[in-house]
């Protein structure tokens, strides 16, 4: 009886003592970033951290391989950085990718940075894609860059980094290797893969809220933390080539729509392709001189089937649209444009693609008002029937498996072919052939 009773109270033992051990293993959570960094990104790695902070989180790892992105969206992440209690470390990764632009200040924000070989970070100048050079947007560059100096280099401070390099790489777009950014105090690691990086981790020592805060990564648990199916889809619209293409289809869907009313099927299709275009129009920076040269193209497209101008409404509609979509999103809000702007390709395939379709259906209704009319009273005149009767001043012709009251100036015997020459209310003057 006695031993039952120990043995109990040893299993009891135990699995307090593992269920202790459990509840206190460490966990390093994971995050992955492959792309531009917009609003979607930001509210995805924004929750990622308050994640790992209501969750006690060891350390986060925000794998990342970004062009860069929005100043705005930037900035939200790189708060949120300095406000954590959870480490966070910035690993570019894998092989082949980069830490560009807005990804610069989103690793000099980190307590750690990690480079995978093969990868480079730098190139960090904002860039607007509004052209020209009038003093007032070199004005507005000028500030937009010694704003953006002024952060990277507070960062730098903040986490002890290479300040004159960050600069560089704000006012001059320097970018560098992983090896030379290990060599000049820009990064803290070089990491073949997740493992490798948490054995450097280990050990560690890092300041939070002023204290000192020691990692314990070896053997850690690893958590993944992806984008939901919401995020996919969202970062997916928010794609301006995307959003673009999205335009393209709703224009296209309007304009058949109201050249063939009652269609629906176009009139359908793009509607919904504007309305999810609209949505996309709230987290990317458009540009709306850019946008309404468009919406005069579509409208310069329907005036061309309504009035006759011999393509001069459709090739203004062509350059009003190439314009409006070289414009549709640009903005002196972006860190680094590129990421964010439609591709002069796809710009000019679209383009190309648009015009044959207009010119198609405007050769089409052109056709159509030059068509002989065959329906109606006008659609028998110059047609041939027979005589069913003898025909003066009265009689009947058959036309077409119909019966018409007619009348010639000439007699014509019945069972002669005849010809309509004219069309009188519900009587037709004929003519024999």
């Amino acid at each position: 009886m006695y031993k039952y009773k120990a043995l109990s109270m040893v299993l009891f033992v135990c699995t307090l003592l593992t269920n202790t051990l459990l509840a206190n293993e460490n966990k390093v959570l994971v995050a992955t970033i492959d792309g531009a960094i917009n609003p979607v990104t930001t509210e995805y790695t924004l929750r990622v951290v308050r994640h790992a902070e209501e969750e006690n989180y060891e350390a986060l790892i925000l794998q990342m391989d970004t062009p860069g992105g929005l100043l705005e969206s930037t900035r939200l992440i790189t708060k949120e950085f300095l406000a954590t209690d959870v480490p966070v470390i910035v690993f570019v990764y894998p092989s082949g990718s980069r830490a560009a632009s807005a990804g610069v200040f989103i690793s000099y924000a980190a307590h750690f940075v990690a480079m995978a070989p093969s990868t480079n970070i730098g190139a960090a100048h904002p860039v607007t894609l509004q052209g020209g050079a009038d003093s007032s947007q070199t004005a507005m560059m000028e500030k937009i860059t010694n704003d953006a100096v002024a952060q990277i280099k507070g960062l730098a401070k903040k986490r002890g980094r290479n300040i004159e390099w960050a600069e560089k790489a704000v006012r001059e777009s320097v970018s560098i290797t992983a090896d030379e950014a290990l060599e000049l105090n820009v990064i803290n690691f070089i990491s073949p893969n997740l493992d490798s990086l948490l054995s450097q981790l280990d050990g560690k020592i890092t300041t939070i809220d002023d204290q000192e805060y020691i990692l314990h990564t070896k053997n850690a648990a690893v958590v993944h933390m992806e984008m939901t199916w919401r995020d996919r889809v969202l970062s997916m619209i928010t794609n301006p080539n995307i959003a673009y293409f999205l335009l393209m289809i709703a224009m296209w869907g309007i304009f058949f729509e109201l050249s063939n009313p009652g269609s629906i099927f176009p009139g359908v299709i793009g509607a919904i392709a504007l309305l999810i275009f609209l949505y996309s129009t709230q987290t990317l920076p458009v540009n709306y001189a850019g946008l309404a040269l468009i919406v005069l193209a579509v409208v310069l497209f329907i005036l061309e089937v309504k009035i006759t101008s011999f393509g001069l409404l459709t090739l203004g509609g062509i350059v009003a649209m190439i314009l409006g979509s070289l414009m549709l999103f640009e903005t002196p809000d972006n860190i680094l444009a590129p990421a964010m702007s439609i591709s002069l390709s796809l710009v000019i395939t679209f383009s190309i693609v648009t015009a044959i379709l207009f010119l198609l259906a405007v050769g089409l209704a052109l056709k159509a008002r030059q068509r002989k009319v065959t329906t109606g009273a006008e659609g028998i005149l110059g047609e041939k029937g027979i005589a069913r009767s003898v025909i003066t001043t009265s009689g009947q012709v058959q036309v077409h498996g119909e019966i018409w009251s007619a009348y010639a100036e000439e007699e014509i015997p019945a069972g002669s072919a005849i010809r309509i020459l004219q069309v009188e209310g519900l009587k037709v003057k004929v003519e024999k052939v």
